[in-house]
């Protein structure tokens, strides 16, 4: 029985011994190394820069007032579309009391002139009819009332200016009625009534009364880096994206790059604007940020492959082939036109070629 024991430990401890070895020569095996492939594949390659900022109406034009007042009506509200001459507001005009009190006095002194001229002409007309005076006496005095009479009504066409804004003579034409000057649509109106508002002048802008803009004809605004502008020209086409509406792009034509740089956050920036064709089914407002893909240089339905899978060797590019079941080669390719993720190839390709990517370890 102790015989049986000490050949059976024996033979255990054997074949522990011979199955640790054969562990640790398997472990000691390198483990076969498998490449993953790809393949090229036709696509569209489209090299751009990125341009921000906003779509805005080509056309705005701010309306102001030909005379200080109050705002005594509104006839329009935002969103409003109107035409050209259409009614915005009226203003009630508060007059100045020193320039009201001149004109008054103005109208007296033209009423007294106007009396004692008009007593000079008949004076003077009777004796001319009667013979006694010469014609051009008669003449001299007939001048004399008559401009007395239009420096009476210059007076009280000056004072009904100075009161309302507008003569009698003048009919239906007044300073207080403000119309719009364009056709389009009211962006805002940034008065309310009883609103005081001062004229448009050379010394003062003037209160602005409302906001019209062209909706039908839109421009997008936007800000290149200088490290880009070198890149761009009049005439390049540009992919809109607008933030607030989604899945859907514009295109637009550059139009104006501007000549001359600002700082922006320690960069300089240049102005750009360009013409958008509008889709008639969506509103744009205006005012939406955007975002502009200006397209560099484009090549439709080429041969491309990731750029991930290029290699370099000094000014030469090349990728490795597969010619048999993980076995491969080297092979120079002659590149094109990239977009930072695929790159456009020009020769030493073909679309069925399989191109060595990454390992995976089994």
């Amino acid at each position: 029985m102790k015989t049986f024991f000490k050949i059976f430990i024996l033979v255990v401890v054997i074949g522990g011994f011979v199955f640790t070895i054969y562990f640790l020569y398997n472990k000691s095996q390198a483990k076969p190394v498998v490449f993953e492939t790809a393949t090229p594949i036709i696509t569209n390659i489209i090299k751009k820069t990125v341009a921000t900022g906003s779509v805005v109406p080509r056309k705005e034009i701010e309306i102001k007032p030909k005379v200080s007042g109050i705002i005594e009506d509104l006839y329009v509200e935002e969103g409003k579309t109107i035409h050209k001459g259409d009614l915005i507001a009226k203003i009630r005009i508060i007059p100045d009391m020193v320039n009201l009190n001149n004109a008054e006095s103005r109208v007296n002194r033209a009423k007294i002139s106007l009396d004692n001229s008009e007593r000079n002409y008949n004076r003077q007309k009777g004796l001319y009819e009667q013979k006694v005076t010469s014609k051009t006496d008669y003449e001299t005095y007939e001048l004399q009332f008559k401009n007395a009479q239009e420096e009476l009504i210059a007076a009280e066409n000056n004072l009904e200016l100075i009161k309302k804004g507008q003569t009698k003579k003048a009919g239906e034409a007044t300073n207080t009625l403000i119309s719009s000057t364009i056709d389009g649509m009211i962006l805002d109106i940034p008065v309310e009534i009883g609103n005081s508002v001062i004229e448009s002048n050379t010394f003062n802008d003037g209160t602005t009364v409302a906001v019209v803009a062209d909706m039908g004809e839109m421009i997008f605004e936007g800000k290149v880096d200088e490290s880009e502008v070198g890149k761009i020209k009049e005439g390049m086409d540009l992919i809109l994206t607008v933030g607030a509406i989604n899945d859907v792009s514009f295109h637009a034509i550059l139009e104006n790059i501007s000549p001359k740089g600002v700082v922006e956050n320690g960069a300089i920036q240049f102005e750009i604007k360009a013409a958008v064709d509008l889709i008639d089914t969506l509103f744009i407002r205006a005012g939406y940020s955007a975002n502009a893909d200006i397209v560099l240089d484009k090549k439709d339905s080429v041969l491309a492959i990731s750029e991930a899978l290029l290699q370099f060797e000094k000014d030469s590019a090349f990728v490795e082939i597969e010619t048999g079941p993980q076995t491969f080669e080297k092979r120079y390719i002659q590149t094109g036109l990239s977009d930072g993720i695929n790159i456009e190839i020009k020769s030493g390709l073909t679309k069925d070629d399989k191109i060595k990517k990454s390992q995976i370890n089994k």
